[in-house]
C-alpha cells in the first residue's frame, strides 16, 4: 500500500474530486474532518487549547468557538504556532490509525486529503504521489465569489493568502484540471484511479508479504497433518 496526497486551492473543486474517488470505493482520509474531531470536548487537544487560550473561546455546549479562536491566531502568529503544536500531533496520530486500518483491509492505496499539503511540505515526503486539484484563476475567483458571496476584492484577498496554484502545480506529480464541467473532471479522476491501481510500486513488498503469508499457511498445514496423523 502507498499514500497519495491530495490538495487544491480555495474554490478549485477538491470536494468534487473527493466525491468521485469515494464513489469509486477509494480510501480517503480527510484531514479537515479529523482536525475538527480532535478538538471536541474530552479529547486531549481540547483540554490543552482551553488551558492555553482560556474558557472565553468556548461555546455554551463546551465546544470550541472556531471563529473566536480563529480571530486570536489570525492576529498573533506565535499563538497560531502554539495551536498547531497542540493539534498537529493529535491529527497525525488519528491519520496513522486510519492508514493502518486501510492497510489491514487490503487497500491498494490511501488518499490523504490535506488542504495545506504543499504549504507545510512536512507530509509530502511520506507521499508516493501528490495530486493537485487545479482550475484557472478567473474560474477560481468566480466560483469563490459566488459560493461565499464575496466581492472581487475580498475573493482576491482570500486567494492571495494561499500558495499560488501555479506554484503548487510544479510540486504535484498529478494534476486534475477542474476548470471545466463535472464530467470532464470525472474522466480525469477515473484515469488517475486506473493508473494508481495498475501501479507496480512496492510490488516486491506485496510479493514478499504474500510469500510470508503463504509460508506460514503451509507451515500450519504441515503441523496440523503431523499432529492429526
Amino acid at each position: 500500500m502507498f499514500l497519495v496526497g491530495l490538495s487544491g486551492g480555495i474554490a478549485t473543486g477538491k470536494s468534487t474530486v473527493v466525491a468521485v474517488l469515494r464513489e469509486l470505493g477509494c480510501a480517503v482520509i480527510d484531514a479537515d474532518v479529523i482536525a475538527r474531531e480532535v478538538v471536541q470536548p474530552h479529547f486531549k487537544a481540547h483540554q490543552q487549547i482551553v488551558r492555553y487560550f482560556g474558557t472565553e473561546i468556548l461555546l455554551e455546549n463546551g465546544e470550541i468557538n472556531r471563529e473566536a479562536l480563529g480571530n486570536i491566531i489570525f492576529s498573533h502568529p506565535e499563538k497560531r504556532q502554539l495551536l498547531n503544536s497542540i493539534t498537529h500531533p493529535e491529527i497525525q496520530k488519528e491519520m496513522l490509525k486510519q492508514i493502518l486500518k486501510y492497510f489491514v483491509l487490503g487497500y491498494r492505496y490511501v488518499i490523504l486529503d490535506i488542504p495545506l499539503l504543499f504549504e507545510t511540505k512536512r507530509l509530502t515526503k511520506f507521499m508516493k504521489y501528490t495530486v493537485l486539484v487545479y482550475c484557472d484563476p478567473p474560474t477560481q475567483l468566480s466560483r469563490l465569489m459566488k459560493r461565499n458571496g464575496l466581492s472581487q476584492a475580498e475573493a482576491e484577498a482570500r486567494v492571495a493568502s494561499q500558495l499560488p496554484l501555479e506554484e503548487k502545480r510544479k510540486l504535484a506529480t498529478h494534476v486534475i484540471d477542474n476548470s471545466g464541467d463535472r464530467e470532464s473532471t470525472r474522466r480525469q479522476v477515473l484515469r488517475l484511479h486506473a493508473r494508481l491501481e495498475d501501479s507496480l510500486d512496492f510490488l516486491w513488498a506485496r510479493l514478499a508479504a504474500g510469500a510470508v503469508v503463504a509460508g506460514l499457511g503451509g507451515l500450519v498445514y504441515l503441523l496440523l497433518r503431523h499432529f492429526i496423523s
